[in-house]
């Protein structure tokens, strides 16, 4: 019986390896050891308050507290965490009229942190995982329904921009897909070391530390912080590779994707550097009281969306995977209570919707008809 578990437990190792991507080594290791935001002594990259993840996975741990988090875990939750029927969807013909947004945004949810943007003319496409999982294995982490397209149905996509390597931000499946498409990877330094292992041609990848910036036809992207974590391979060889925020300037509009992130001052100093923002796209889901460093609660979405000098906000990192224990559905709830009490306009498309800033939509509470 052990020996068959080890061989099965093999196989499921040798068949994700390729999954697990590679950690920066050699020379380009230690280039990226002269960041400011690289930490020599614990050879790795660390977040602006120091020690935070550290001291939210000690004081998170299930076994730190087991009876008080017999029911705030994963496994022995009651929540509904996963819909009982498929969200609704609205398929739009994406054409060459989505394209069209000189001075203007639009955008397409995909569900999670997949969103196809475009602006100034130009189709940038977050954190996309059109994957059946989000994880390395096909069978955990499982998406609730298939994508809304499938990728061959996208128009031609300009940019690629990624926050970190976590699998439900980075899919291996969809990388590949645009390898020969002619896109350009943007992302946090290191994060080259998969797109590489995975066959993107190095003049196609873009990668830049907090605060850097690079301009592009006319397109500014900014990496900014974010407070939260990296790795793919759970806590071996975590935070190799480094996680960001991203603002978005064309001359006329500007956009803020959060990526993953908890509560911290980098919102208000990147609304101070670069707000106001047109749209906020903001990590709103995934949450828990005890890796709140890692994720934002609910209220912590108002705040930072002020913070940030925002104009419309829309809650993303939900409606698609299962990482946390709260019901599928408590970010738009949770965030729609809020925002009207704060007047805030907030814009929560149905998956593959498109929305279109100059003529908005109105959109009504698609999520209410599922809930018991």
């Amino acid at each position: 019986m052990i020996v068959s578990l080890l061989s099965i437990l093999s196989i499921l190792f040798l068949t994700s390896c390729e999954q697990f991507g590679n950690i920066p080594s050699g020379e380009y290791k230690l280039s990226l050891t002269k960041s400011e935001n690289y930490d020599l002594n614990q050879d790795k990259f660390v977040n602006e308050e120091i020690g935070i993840i550290e001291k939210m996975k000690e004081e998170g741990s299930f076994w730190k507290k087991p009876l008080k988090n017999l029911k705030n875990n994963w496994f022995f939750s009651s929540n509904e965490t996963n819909p009982k029927v498929f969200l609704p969807e609205k398929k739009n013909l994406i054409n060459e009229d989505f394209k069209k947004s000189l001075n203007n945004i639009k955008f397409v949810w995909f569900g999670h942190s997949s969103l196809m943007i475009s602006i100034n003319n130009k189709i940038i496409l977050t954190d996309p995982v059109f994957s059946p999982s989000a994880s390395p294995f096909s069978w955990f982490i499982k998406r609730y329904q298939k994508p809304v397209y499938v990728l061959d149905e996208l128009p031609h996509v300009d940019y690629i921009l990624i926050s970190h390597d976590h699998y439900d931000h980075l899919d291996i499946n969809t990388i590949k897909y645009f390898i020969d498409k002619n896109a350009k990877f943007i992302a946090p330094l290191g994060v080259s070391s998969h797109l590489l292992k995975w066959g993107v041609p190095n003049n196609n990848i873009i990668e830049l530390d907090w605060w850097d910036k690079i301009i592009i036809e006319d397109l500014h992207f900014i990496c900014t912080p974010a407070q939260h974590f990296s790795g793919r391979k759970g806590f071996i060889d975590s935070q190799k590779t480094l996680w960001s925020s991203w603002v978005i300037r064309s001359n006329k509009k500007s956009i803020f994707f959060s990526g993953d992130s908890g509560y911290a001052d980098h919102y208000q100093n990147i609304g101070k550097k670069f707000g106001p923002f047109d749209i906020v796209f903001m990590d709103s889901g995934q949450y828990n009281e005890r890796w709140r460093a890692a994720h934002n609660m609910p209220n912590e979405v108002i705040k930072g969306f002020e913070d940030l000098k925002g104009k419309y906000l829309v809650p993303i990192g939900w409606g698609m995977f299962t990482l946390a224990m709260h019901d599928w559905y408590d970010p738009p709830v949770e965030i729609e209570r809020r925002a009207k009490n704060k007047n805030i306009d907030l814009l929560i498309p149905m998956i593959g919707e498109s929305v279109d800033l100059k003529s908005k939509p109105k959109l009504y509470n698609w999520w209410k008809k599922l809930i018991d």
